[in-house]
């Protein structure tokens, strides 16, 4: 019997994890990926630099959905203790999650905050009285008079108020997307902030009891592979070769040839050459807009909606500084995962601290911490297009101008990445999208998954959600895909359990 043959598009969270299925219970189908790069994991991968290793963006690992969390402690399971480097470790011991604790603060005008924002005496100290007055009042403005919401910057407003929106999101939300908050659909909000209210957390602060309801946000625990997320995701790509899948790397998909709302073959460039491959089911994560530019015979205006569908670009350099020298800055010996850079003068939007992450990505976490500088680009922006050695002077500097260092003497190590199309925007052309899903769900055997492949900013085990849903849809010759795109729509996923 000749086995159908499974073609997908991404090495990331969600390739791998349709891969995976396809394979655990479809052994009938030849499974093949074709990859861009020489990297496993997407943006969920793990860069290793001299023996110091860099998340690129941070990843936490939680999920309200069981089937998730279940397919991930299959794959590493959960070691609560052994958090502390020590010299050697057996295979066992390296292949684990940590359970690490979620703490993350805002720097702003040279304070820090606690993410997200909570009403306590340390928050009134830093806004002072009359300002923490301000807000309290623009929020109740905000809970009796609510603005009509289509764009972020009215999202904003509606749910915290004006004066909180101005001090907080406004500006930093246009230092992160380059665009102004006025200019967002609204449903970037939706997606990423729900349910958050003040009087939740003036009740969890002045009363102590616990809240019913919790953003993602405010997650206080999370799971973590030992040696970062590529972890997980380089033992998937091994398990997928051994069950008999193949896994083209540095392969480039240009072409997909349609036929009567069929995919027939996909075209790819590796080495100066083109491959034509033959498929029954494609499933792509890769940008929609690329996609949509492969594909033949799309009509001239979904061409040009895609065209039109905004990215953004994403810079992180990871920086080695001696232990002594970061404890004398104005962080000092934070245990913060994330410090959000709340600063008009600053382009940096956050800074990583990876030995808070897991002391396990540093080479020498008793004597060193290794900082990831992330900054929120666009490819024509002037700092993208600098060398690695211009980039790192003009980091170093904003580093010293936010006094984390006294000089670039006290740097021991550096390394950039640069990552394309690394988070899909939402304005241009995104207000088509459901014009763009349409028109590819009726393509019979394309499968759109993952957060490039549904222009839609998932965190990562909604990609993984919507590859499992789509192998459904194969095994079990399910046509309509609504499922798949549905997934991160609804309200209340981000609540944690009761």
């Amino acid at each position: 019997m000749v086995k159908k043959k499974a073609i997908i598009i991404g090495a990331g969270p969600a390739g791998l994890t349709a891969a995976f299925e396809l394979l655990t219970k479809t052994p009938d189908i030849e499974v093949v990926i074709i990859e861009e790069s020489n990297c496993i994991g997407g943006l969920s991968r793990t860069v290793n630099h001299k023996g110091n290793r860099m998340d690129i963006g941070g990843h936490r690992f939680f999920s309200k959905s069981k089937e998730i969390n279940d397919w991930w402690e299959k794959m590493l399971p959960l070691k609560i203790d052994g958090e502390t480097p020590i010299a050697s470790h057996s295979n066992h011991t390296d292949e684990v999650m940590l359970l690490r604790q979620r703490h993350s603060r805002i720097l702003f005008e040279s304070k820090l905050y606690d993410y997200p924002i909570s009403i306590k005496w340390s928050t009134i100290t830093n806004l002072g009285f009359v300002t923490t007055i301000k807000v309290l009042l623009s929020y109740i403005c905000s809970v009796l008079w609510k603005n009509d919401e289509t764009t972020l910057e009215q999202f904003y407003i509606n749910r915290f108020g004006r004066c909180l929106y101005s001090l907080f999101f406004e500006h930093y939300t246009e230092k992160v997307w380059g665009c102004h908050p006025r200019d967002i659909d609204a449903s970037w909000g939706a997606q990423r902030i729900k349910g958050l209210s003040i009087p939740k957390l003036l009740k969890d602060c002045f009363f102590y009891k616990k809240a019913k309801e919790r953003e993602s946000s405010l997650i206080r625990q999370f799971k973590y592979p030992k040696f970062g997320p590529g972890q997980l995701w380089e033992k998937t790509a091994d398990k997928i070769v051994k069950m008999g899948g193949s896994i083209i790397m540095n392969a480039k998909v240009s072409r997909l040839q349609q036929n009567n709302r069929r995919i027939e073959s996909l075209t790819y460039q590796k080495n100066g050459s083109e491959t034509q491959i033959k498929g029954d089911y494609f499933l792509s994560s890769m940008p929609l807009k690329d996609l949509i530019k492969g594909i033949n015979n799309v009509p001239n205006e979904l061409v040009e909606f895609a065209a039109g569908l905004p990215y953004r670009d994403f810079m992180t350099l990871g920086v080695l500084v001696k232990k002594r020298e970061l404890q004398k800055s104005n962080i000092g010996n934070t245990n913060d995962c994330w410090i959000y850079i709340n600063d008009q003068n600053i382009k940096m939007g956050r800074l990583q601290i990876f030995n808070n992450w897991s002391p396990f990505l540093v080479k020498d976490s008793q004597n060193t911490i290794w900082l990831g500088l992330e900054y929120f680009v666009s490819e024509s922006d002037k700092i993208w297009n600098m060398t690695d050695n211009d980039f790192s002077y003009f980091a170093t500097q904003e580093m010293i101008k936010l006094n984390l260092i006294k000089s670039s003497e006290d740097i021991l190590d550096f390394h950039l990445e640069r990552v394309k199309k690394a988070y899909p925007a939402y304005w241009g052309t995104y207000k088509q999208i459901s014009k763009l899903s349409e028109y590819l769900n009726n393509i019979d055997n394309l499968y759109c998954i993952g957060r490039n492949g549904q222009h839609r900013y998932n965190n990562m085990d909604h990609s993984m959600m919507t590859a499992i849903e789509a192998t459904r849809c194969i095994t079990n010759c399910i046509h309509d895909k609504r499922k798949i795109w549905d997934i991160n729509t609804e309200q209340n996923y981000h609540e944690q359990h009761e």
